[in-house]
Parts: C-alpha cells; sequence; structure tokens
C-alpha cells in the first residue's frame, strides 16, 4: 500500500482525555486497519489526512500520528474538536470509517542523532506527534543519552495523557508537565513551558531538541533555546 493511495481504517477505540467538565473536548482515537491489510509503516512525528467517506461534505483535515511508528496495525490520534471534521471525528461511533492518505511530512527522524541527548518539548495537542517519538525512543532506549520532555497545559482538565507521562520514568525519562493555570494541589511548574526550560537550563552539549505546538509556542521556545546556546540544526520540527 503506497503511501500515496487513500485507504480505510476502522474505529476501535475512542478515549476522552480532557475532564468531562472542560469545554475542550480532546480525544484518543484507535484506527484499526481493515481485514487482510497492514498499514503503511511512518516515521515518528508524521501526519496523515483523515476525512471522512460518508460525509463528502465535511473537508479532509491534516492529524499527526501518536502512535508506535512499529505497530503496523494501529494508527493513534490525539485530536481536539475545534473544526467542522475534528467535531465530527471526536463523537465518531466505534466501527465507523475514515479515509487516510499518507503518511506525509518529515517527522522526527533521531537514527542520525544516536547517542546524543534528546529534549521533547509540545503544549496541548501537540503532545500528539511526541508520544510517537518516545514509543519509539523506548524501543530504543539503549542507542540515546538522556531523555527528556516539556509538556505544557492549559490547566489540569486540559492535561493530557496523565498516567502515560507518569510511567515514562519506569524508561528513564524525565518529565517535566507545566500548566498555565495552577491550582491549589498543583506541586509541579506553573506558567509557559518555555518558563520550565529556563529554570532547568539544560545543556546544548550533543543535545538535540524536538519541538511540536502551536507556531507561537515554536517561536517562543526557540527563541529560549537560542538564548540558552542551542543553534538552529539542534532544533527539529516535524514540518
Amino acid at each position: 500500500m503506497s503511501d500515496s493511495t487513500p485507504f480505510l481504517m476502522r474505529l476501535q477505540n475512542s478515549t476522552r482525555l480532557t475532564d468531562p467538565a472542560c469545554d475542550d473536548v480532546v480525544v484518543q482515537l484507535d484506527f484499526v486497519a481493515l481485514s487482510h491489510q497492514t498499514l503503511p509503516r511512518f516515521i515518528a512525528g508524521q501526519y496523515v489526512s483523515l476525512r471522512l467517506p460518508n460525509q463528502t461534505a465535511l473537508q479532509n483535515a491534516y492529524f499527526a500520528l501518536s502512535s508506535s511508528p512499529h505497530d503496523t496495525t494501529t494508527y493513534t490520534f490525539v485530536i481536539k474538536a475545534m473544526h467542522p471534521l475534528s467535531d465530527a471525528l471526536v463523537a465518531l461511533p466505534l466501527g465507523e470509517e475514515v479515509e487516510v492518505e499518507g503518511p506525509m511530512g518529515k517527522g522526527f527522524d533521531l537514527s542520525a542523532y544516536k547517542g546524543q541527548n534528546i529534549i521533547l518539548m509540545g503544549v496541548g495537542t501537540g503532545i500528539a506527534p511526541l508520544r510517537s517519538v518516545w514509543l519509539d525512543l523506548i524501543e530504543h532506549r539503549q542507542d540515546y543519552g538522556n531523555i527528556s520532555i516539556y509538556a505544557g497545559f492549559l490547566s489540569a482538565m486540559h492535561h493530557l495523557l496523565t498516567d502515560e507521562l507518569s510511567s515514562l520514568a519506569d524508561h528513564d525519562i524525565q518529565v517535566s508537565v507545566s500548566l498555565t493555570t495552577g491550582h491549589d494541589d498543583w506541586q509541579g511548574p506553573v506558567g509557559y513551558v518555555q518558563h520550565a526550560l529556563a529554570d532547568k537550563r539544560p545543556s546544548p552539549e550533543n543535545t538535540v531538541v524536538c519541538l511540536a505546538g502551536m507556531n507561537v509556542m515554536v517561536d517562543a521556545c526557540t527563541e529560549k533555546l537560542l538564548d540558552l546556546g542551542f543553534n538552529e540544526q539542534q532544533i527539529l520540527l516535524n514540518f
């Protein structure tokens, strides 16, 4: 199956990730290959085009893959309801099919950086492509040095993948979660993710950074990384 030929997948699981009381609806969707199919392999951080074949009035849109690139049976997405297609996807009944085109984009190919330290930085649903990266790194943990994740969310109700992020310590991966709006029980950093980066002041020596998220966040984090002594070749984007 070439990456230029559209194909179908079926929705197997749908899990809400944001708090039920939160106005922002973010879900994790797990799609599986149809019978006798193998999903195209992808590079961690790549994305695909999705459309609903039974709702042709809805325009296709692009979503980052958040599953392991070693899994050829399931594509996972972390999707926020924010436009007509994403609204339909987060409400999609189990068993429904989507049409997929891709994977596409350069992704985060870290094979050239073995032996180096890796930093992953993302906010909100920007955590989606980074999830595919850390799942890939876990498979090759011995090939890399220190691995750190800086994740940022608006509030505790927006905090995604909480259990999974907490479990990454078992793989010797350090995680810092920042909330823009803290609360009395919150013990972590409060503010933007680049503020946590400034507080930690990671060394740029033998280190690369994968950035994913809104352009304003990418720009702010890039500026802070340059201030800390990183150069542009050490800052990787997936598009």
